[in-house]
């Protein structure tokens, strides 16, 4: 499924919302942004690695070629995309319990929105305009969300503690490294591949092992 790189999905939905109603959806937009805790519920999901929502005005859309024929749309666009890791169920209901009052504010406009509870009209509307993702790029497919939260923990950490122990005794150092082991042992560990991995994460484990194979054959033309 082209959705799907590694342990990443990619979501793109696009619905139609009236023109004349295209302002009251933008105000929305910037309401969510500059108040606090509208959108809480939507940050704490830790398996979303981004998520946006954009309006397309029906005479902006992508005029690639002079021979493309020119669209005469009816309505405006709403354009949702996401990325997350999980399962397209997963995700959705996530959506759901975290921050239902917003769903139902974001797509109230749209044509033919059913309200984001009950769930099975709430996952036919979505079905119904999702489009198919052709190209996906995942640069890291074995990292989860939190695989890259953890990452960048484990670095600032580092960084921090390599200035902290420039000029401290052995002993000291010893200490120091054992606390900052401590306080990362939630951030260390390896990367597995889920049942939701396709070629990508394939082709990252041929490349893995084909370093593995020149460098084993280094080391051996280097001890002849």
């Amino acid at each position: 499924m082209s959705n799907i790189a590694g342990k990443a999905y990619a979501m793109n939905v696009i619905t139609p919302i009236r023109s004349y109603l295209t302002w009251v959806n933008k105000l929305i937009f910037w309401a969510a942004v500059k108040v606090p805790g509208v959108l809480t519920g939507l940050v704490t999901l830790s398996l979303i690695h981004y998520a946006r929502w954009v309006i397309i005005p029906k005479d902006k859309f992508p005029h690639l070629d002079p021979s493309q024929p020119k669209e005469n749309l009816n309505y405006n666009y709403m354009l949702f995309f996401s990325n997350f890791n999980g399962s397209w169920d997963q995700y959705v209901d996530s959506f759901t319990f975290a921050i239902p009052g917003g769903l139902d504010l974001f797509w109230k406009w749209n044509i033919r929105y059913s309200k984001s509870v009950a769930l099975t009209p709430f996952h036919d509307y979505i079905r119904y305009n999702q489009l198919e993702t052709i190209h996906y790029y995942n640069a890291y497919p074995l990292a989860a969300s939190n695989d890259v939260k953890s990452a960048k923990t484990v670095k600032s950490s580092l960084i921090q503690f390599e200035k902290d122990t420039q000029t401290v005794s052995d002993e000291e150092f010893l200490k120091l490294y054992n606390g900052l082991l401590r306080g990362l042992q939630h951030d260390l560990g390896d990367m597995y591949p889920t049942p939701i991995v396709t070629m990508s994460a394939y082709q990252v484990e041929r490349r893995q092992k084909w370093h593995e194979g020149k460098l084993a054959e280094a080391g051996e033309n280097h001890g002849k």
